[in-house]
């Protein structure tokens, strides 16, 4: 069981990523998807998550406007674009699965990721 993040970099403050995290041992549809993040010093926060059931999207405050979950199940990846990107969006971001809803509760979840650093700076 596998959770590959990719996607993160180097951005200028109002740029864009998109995150991509793909599954391998276990068939993705079948969990709901988040993301998390954790900023030097800073404890994880949860970010975003998107339900197994109805693909229903849910978003932390801080993202809220500025981020959209997808998945792809024929691809078994999950996507977080964030747009409009600011300095305190840097971080690194992991993808997590968990069998249960979606939640902001670290310790839900079953699988994690090894976490994608994000760089938001001029």
């Amino acid at each position: 069981v596998q959770l590959q993040a990719s996607g993160g970099g180097l951005v200028q403050p109002g740029g864009s990523l998109r995150l991509s995290c793909a599954a391998s041992g276990f068939t993705l549809e079948n969990y709901a998807m988040g993301w998390f993040r954790q900023a030097p010093g800073e404890e994880r926060e949860w970010v975003s998550c998107v339900s197994a059931l109805d693909d229903t999207p849910y978003y932390a405050v801080s993202v809220k406007g500025r981020s959209t979950i997808s998945r792809d199940n024929a691809k078994n990846t999950v996507y977080l674009q964030m747009n409009n990107l600011e300095p305190e969006d840097t971080a690194v971001y992991y993808c997590a699965a968990t069998r249960e809803t979606c939640t902001y509760f670290a310790d839900e979840y079953d699988y994690w990721g090894q976490g994608t650093q994000v760089t938001v700076s001029s």
